[in-house]
């Protein structure tokens, strides 16, 4: 009896890369059916989709590089209605056994899907949410270079000619920038003073320091507006999360953009847990039972506010001050303590997460007003 495509399982598999993506379709029983390359753009995910569809019923599609090559891939795929699977990690002993290329790579994310070795839903990466990450990540930029800009300025202040330098070392640091900014060189023609290198230099140290203080403003001032902006964003998005004690907004900015608009694609808050790196890990052999040791995976940048968080309470929260004085005195140190209160946290964050529902802003205003 010949099988019809009606009857055909597919299971897809896509390597993504920055101006295409390569595609490979398996069935439930691991057969290759197909390989092709895609344009990485609309239309490209498109003849991709159709062209995954026509093997047959597609039970799920792997998507590597969901948070970066792969992003607008997976929104496109998600809108359709079609199941996507995160798949980051390669199958090593494959690529050690059979070598790498684009399309042995996509049949390999395809296997991992059908072996359920990659379970993983990607975050949605199309509200509110992807609006603050996106925003965080601007600012972290802009800080690293404020803050760069100001090494600059110090550094060439230090270096400087003995009377501006003697002026402007005692001064603050946004003092020493506003001081800065009201420079005045002799002339920005320094060529014209090649026949007096002192005041050669001290044009070119005053011209110097002037415009790296006009970077630092503008850097600054634009932190500011970004500050607002996501303030702004998360009072709307997480306002329940913002209510814990020692969650501030960018605290909160942070869990949101751990666990991504679509919530719901973590399990529980055990799962939660895990992906902040504060699930205990199994680290049982032999007659050796019921020992765990400290995660050192999940997302850190979450695992460091969930500790910001501890150290908050422990110092100004009273029923933690009791619990951190109740298990010191069953013998724990302070880094197990530490360990154990951030685990709690984590529950109490997961349960204040907005919902998916709610997630947007706008959703939230459009369901208050009905």
């Amino acid at each position: 009896m010949t099988t019809t495509t009606a009857t055909v399982t597919v299971i897809g598999g896509v390597d993504t890369h920055k101006h295409t993506h390569y595609a490979a379709a398996i069935d439930d029983h691991g057969r290759l059916l197909g390989h092709h390359e895609f344009p990485a753009n609309d239309s490209g995910y498109q003849a991709l989709l159709g062209w995954i569809r026509q093997h047959g019923t597609v039970q799920a599609i792997g998507v590597e590089s969901t948070g970066s090559f792969g992003a607008t891939l997976t929104r496109a795929l998600t809108t359709a209605g079609e199941r996507v699977v995160e798949v980051n990690r390669p199958n090593r002993a494959a690529r050690r056994m059979d070598g790498k290329s684009d399309r042995l790579d996509a049949e390999q994310i395809a296997r991992a899907v059908l072996g359920e070795t990659s379970t993983a839903t990607p975050k949605a990466k199309s509200g509110a949410v992807e609006v603050i990450r996106t925003l965080r990540v601007t600012r972290t930029s802009a800080v690293k270079a404020r803050t760069q800009a100001f090494n600059t300025l110090f550094g060439v202040m230090i270096g400087s000619p003995s009377p501006l330098r003697d002026e402007l070392v005692i001064l603050s640091k946004r003092t020493l920038v506003n001081r800065c900014l009201g420079l005045r060189p002799e002339t920005d023609d320094l060529q014209s003073l090649a026949h007096d290198p002192n005041r050669m230099l001290m044009a070119g140290v005053k011209t110097a320091l002037r415009d790296l203080a006009r970077r630092w403003k503008g850097l600054d001032a634009e932190i500011k507006t970004l500050n607002k902006q996501i303030e702004a964003l998360v009072q709307a998005a997480a306002p329940e999360l913002l209510e814990l004690h020692g969650v501030g907004v960018e605290i909160a900015g942070q869990f949101l953009v751990t666990a991504g608009d679509n919530t719901d694609r973590i399990r529980n808050e055990a799962a939660f847990a895990k992906l902040c790196g504060v699930a205990p890990q199994p680290a049982s052999s032999g007659r050796t039972r019921g020992r765990h040791r400290l995660s050192r995976g999940g997302d850190r940048a979450a695992n460091s506010a969930l500790y910001i968080v501890t150290l908050v309470r422990m110092r100004h929260h009273q029923p933690t001050r009791e619990y951190v004085e109740r298990r010191t005195a069953e013998g724990l140190s302070k880094r197990e303590i530490i360990r154990c209160l951030k685990r709690y946290i984590a529950r109490e964050v997961f349960n204040n997460l907005p919902t998916p529902a709610i997630a947007d802003p706008l959703a939230r205003t459009v369901e208050t007003a009905a």
